[in-house]
């Protein structure tokens, strides 16, 4: 049974390595790694990069391994998180289970993080980004190391911060102003949804407080997993934990 994984920005893939290891170790197969368009994947011609259009594109995605394998299990991070959230509301027949982290961008109270209010601005979103891409490359990893990622991680994310990643950046956040992340948790929270697990790493700075992520999972009726300690990118310092979490919420 296919288990689906999307990350979110500014990443690669290479993010879910550890994960995938361990989990390779407890004999979980069938697992695909879906990259957005401008994070490690081409931008199809005249991509505005919303929010409708990337959970559009994760529709698209799950319908076709739906089709030929039936419902799947998703794992969302960061923005990754952000696009299954929209892609439940809009498809939740296509999930078999969902498992996030930052459930507490839905949350009534939640507020952008600084850098994400930068991005959102006219012309200072556009030179921040363009700090990020032109920055050094070795200074740009080792920023991303001391942050929380792994060195493969951060080189892979490096190798990949270009110009259509810089737009992707700008386009998505300027899509997901409050209140529209706060929207997106009161409709999912009147919906049927699929069986879900919030990931809540109490050391993530960016995605509101761990009671708001706890709160949003009561609303959402999924189970939680606090991550204590455990930083944005938990899924390189904490694999174990997260992936015997996920082989279990998968089993049932």
């Amino acid at each position: 049974m296919p288990k689906v994984f999307v990350h979110g920005n500014p990443e690669t893939d290479a993010i879910w390595s550890e994960l995938v290891g361990e989990l390779a170790d407890r004999d979980a197969d069938g697992i695909v790694l879906l990259s957005p368009p401008g994070f490690g994947a081409p931008v199809p011609a005249d991509w505005g990069a919303t929010r409708f259009e990337y959970r559009d594109w994760l529709v698209r995605e799950l319908e076709a391994i739906v089709e030929s394998s039936g419902p799947v299990d998703v794992v969302g991070h960061d923005w990754g998180a952000g696009h299954v959230f929209g892609a439940l509301l809009a498809r939740p027949d296509l999930f078999r289970t969902w498992s996030t982290d930052c459930a507490g961008l839905l949350h009534p109270d939640y507020v952008w993080h600084d850098m994400a209010l930068a991005w959102q601005m006219p012309e200072i979103g556009e030179q921040v980004v363009e700090t990020m891409r032109s920055a050094d490359p070795e200074v740009n990893v080792a920023g991303l190391v001391a942050l929380g990622m792994s060195q493969h991680a951060a080189e892979a994310t490096t190798e990949a911060m270009d110009t259509d990643m810089a737009d992707c950046i700008l386009g998505l956040y300027r899509s997901a102003s409050q209140p529209a992340m706060s929207k997106l948790g009161d409709d999912l929270g009147r919906t049927a949804l699929p069986p879900g697990l919030v990931l809540v790493p109490t050391a993530d700075p960016y995605a509101g407080t761990p009671e708001m992520a706890i709160q949003t999972a009561e609303r959402l009726a999924a189970e939680t997993l606090r991550l204590d300690g455990l930083g944005h990118w938990w899924m390189m310092a904490g694999a174990d934990l997260a992936a015997d979490a996920l082989v279990s919420h998968w089993s049932r």
